[in-house]
């Protein structure tokens, strides 16, 4: 199974796009070492406040897929820069 989540969130004191690439690269590399996912920017490149992230795992039981990507958005979300502001699951 294939889960898949984006989610959106607007970022805080930041005041360019340079700002923003920072704060990105920093969580998304954290992410990446701390779980089992692919995670991107996939929308809002152009704009400096908000972002939008995808974030994808693969396992054989989507209990565990579910627990994955739960634990990695908690993990996004305990970042004080941001906040997220909606939030889409799917599977495959």
């Amino acid at each position: 199974m294939i889960g898949f989540v984006e989610c959106e969130y607007r970022i805080f004191h930041v005041h360019s796009l340079k700002d923003k690439r920072a704060v990105l690269k920093r969580t998304l590399t954290r992410l990446r070492q701390k779980f089992n996912v692919a995670a991107a920017e996939v929308d809002h490149q152009d704009v400096w406040q908000l972002t939008k992230i995808a974030i994808t795992t693969v396992s054989s039981s989507r209990q565990a897929l579910e627990r994955e990507l739960n634990h990695a958005l908690s993990f996004l979300d305990s970042f004080p820069e941001w906040e997220r502001i909606s939030t889409t699951f799917e599977w495959l």
